[in-house]
């Protein structure tokens, strides 16, 4: 492939599709790696932690403590290195996160043996926090490379990866609840704390370097932006969603549904498989038509209302509890998860390019690190708030509050959109210039995001 100058854009824009090059191969590889045995060791907790820690002394409020700790320390994790990705290096950031993770999953697979009560709870906290870093450590530089690597493609991309997440989602409840089962509580965190450590040598041979430099820009400046406040504000709901489910579906399903921890695993598959087949669908729709990114975020939370209200179902609407009604709208949510998050995060980097930011690895990593930040605020809030809701309300009431913020949401994201002037299309960053990291993906068309 011949040199292509600056003064060619339109010839650039006519050039046939080239296929990935080894870098962005690579990377796709790494990534796809990271995303999948992250998920798969975040995920195993749901169908039985909480049953085990409730013999331990902990009580709901405390379950949901114990889950929210985790979004703490990976919120304040992930403003940290976002903000000093370049001067860590986003390759030893991802590999040194991988290897925390790694060695905290096995660890928690040992608090069995710790003594019930507050020493238990304080274990879990502690085990939580540090692995919650070195998670927080291996997203923000998986989100910053693939944005790098892949600039006009950004939504394809993740939509793509986040197919391994859904893996991940898919394949850790019920094989957890399965070893949890068949040979107890230490053989889960065992098993898959060894294969995310198994990934760290993967890692270091394939993911490429990535030199940058550094910005003085703050996250400050990127929250004055109405469009990323309320884009903020939505990432919350989500999130908050999630890690309601997370601590409060397996007991609910367990206490009105009669069903074992193996069961509770294959429920969650109704979250985490619709939400694996539509991200990919929705990135490459959001990045072929960018202008439809905002009304797909809107729809995908207006969904996520009705799917967490009629979840229990909510009381006042008269309405009989079923299993398959739960399934279905776990199914709702899921897809709908994917509708409004896959456009979120290239959303943000166009508003971050808009306002002025320098394209590079630095602005990236902090667009990663709020992303990961807010992610993780409503992390903490969902299963701290979940469960005291439920303790307090019941079940019913607290996923319908929780549909009530998603609503919201999406109420003030479609305000914003109808009221706002227009604007010209789109721009690309004044330093973007056709290279290596910016070749077509999938044999499509750029378009720019």
């Amino acid at each position: 492939m011949e040199p292509q100058t600056d003064l060619q854009p339109q010839e650039e824009l006519r050039a046939p599709p080239a296929r990935l090059t080894k870098q962005q191969t690579l990377t796709l590889i790494s990534m796809a790696s990271v995303n999948f045995s992250s998920m798969i060791c975040y995920s195993i907790l749901g169908p039985f932690f909480p049953i085990e820690a409730e013999k331990k002394g902990a009580s709901q409020t405390l379950v949901g403590v114990i889950f929210g700790c985790y979004a703490v320390s990976n919120l304040i994790g992930s403003l940290i290195l976002g903000r000093y990705i370049v001067q860590i290096g986003a390759k030893m950031m991802l590999i040194s996160g991988l290897f925390v993770s790694s060695g905290c999953t096995i660890l928690f697979g040992l608090l069995d043996r710790v003594p019930a009560g507050p020493v238990f709870i304080a274990s879990c906290i502690v085990v939580r926090s540090v692995d919650a870093v070195g998670f927080a450590a291996a997203m923000t530089s998986s989100f910053a490379l693939s944005a790098k690597v892949f600039p006009n493609n950004v939504a394809t991309v993740l939509g793509s990866l986040e197919v391994f997440t859904g893996l991940g989602l898919i394949l850790g409840p019920p094989v957890g609840g399965w070893f949890y089962q068949s040979f107890g509580y230490e053989v889960p965190f065992m098993v898959l704390g060894c294969f995310l450590l198994i990934m760290v040598p993967l890692n270091i041979y394939i993911l490429p370097s990535i030199e940058a430099a550094s910005s003085k820009s703050s996250f400050l400046e990127l929250l004055k932006n109405t469009e990323i406040l309320l884009l903020c504000y939505v990432i919350f709901t989500l999130s908050s969603g999630l890690g309601f489910l997370d601590a409060t579906l397996s007991l609910y399903a367990v206490d009105h549904f009669k069903l074992s921890t193996g069961y509770v695993g294959l429920i969650m598959l109704g979250l985490s498989f619709p939400y694996s087949l539509g991200s990919p669908l929705m990135g490459f729709f959001t990045d072929k038509y960018p202008a439809l990114r905002s009304w797909f975020m809107v729809i995908g939370g207006v969904a996520t209302a009705v799917g967490f209200t009629l979840l229990g179902p909510v009381p006042f609407l008269n309405l009989s509890r079923h299993l398959w009604l739960l399934v279905v709208m776990l199914g709702v949510i899921g897809f709908s998860l994917a509708m409004t998050a896959i456009p979120i995060f290239p959303e943000v980097i166009k508003c971050a390019y808009d306002s002025g930011y320098e394209e590079g690895l630095s602005t990236l990593g902090m667009v990663s690190g709020l992303f990961g930040a807010v992610w993780s605020a409503g992390m903490f809030y969902g299963p701290t708030a979940g469960g005291f809701l439920t303790q307090r309300l019941s079940f019913e009431w607290a996923s319908a509050i929780q549909g009530g913020l998603a609503f919201l949401g999406a109420f003030l994201l479609a305000l914003y959109y109808v009221s706002r002037p227009s604007t010209p299309p789109q721009r690309l960053p004044k330093k973007r210039h056709q290279s290596e990291e910016s070749l077509p993906l999938l044999h499509d068309e750029c378009n720019p995001c």
